[in-house]
């Protein structure tokens, strides 16, 4: 019998240096208005680490992190969002009629108005492109591969040899909406 898949994403902000390839890389792949307020997955500026002058600076890459227990699926008066067959999270263009639930329940500020779709949007993990093999355009374009993408449920993949061999942690766990991508 063939498992389901159970597609996530794994970040080692070690890794990250604040170069936006992945932000740049996403709004070209998904027509997201190249402006300051739309992303699909973002770069945020953390901690200074070190004494002077031996500093650091930690970047934390974020995006949807298509939730197991997903608190905007459940608010989601239309079912405009919804968990396809391959257990993300969408959204049907269709369906959505901008109430910004989605966006209010989202623990993860990953939800925005897209002035090119005219929908509620977010990150889908390039679904188009995984459905035909590839890698979601922000893991292949990472110059220091700081994202990892892949099949958790498959014992032979980066993701779970990363997430078997290294301690993660995901982002407010205590939301209960049980995120799939994990930080190294």
């Amino acid at each position: 019998m063939e498992t389901k898949k159970k597609y996530v994403m794994v970040i080692d902000t070690q890794k990250c240096f604040d170069c936006k390839a992945c932000t740049i890389a996403c709004k070209m792949e998904n027509n997201v208005a190249d402006n300051s307020q739309e992303y699909r997955n973002w770069v945020e500026t953390g901690e200074i680490c070190g004494t002077f002058p031996n500093l650091t600076q930690k970047f934390i890459p974020g995006q949807c992190n298509h939730c197991t227990n997903a608190p905007c699926e459940k608010v989601c008066p239309t079912s405009a969002t919804y968990r396809n067959e391959d257990g993300l999270i969408m959204i049907d263009a269709e369906k959505c009629i901008v109430c910004k639930y989605c966006m209010v329940a989202c623990p993860y500020d990953a939800r925005f108005v897209s002035t090119t779709r005219h929908v509620v949007d977010k990150c889908d993990f390039c679904y188009d492109r995984i459905k035909i093999g590839e890698l979601p355009a922000c893991v292949q374009t990472c110059p220091p591969k700081t994202r990892t993408f892949g099949d958790l449920n498959d014992p032979n993949s980066e993701v779970s040899k990363l997430l078997k061999n290294r301690e993660y942690k995901v982002l407010k766990p205590e939301t209960g909406a049980e995120p799939n991508v994990f930080y190294l």
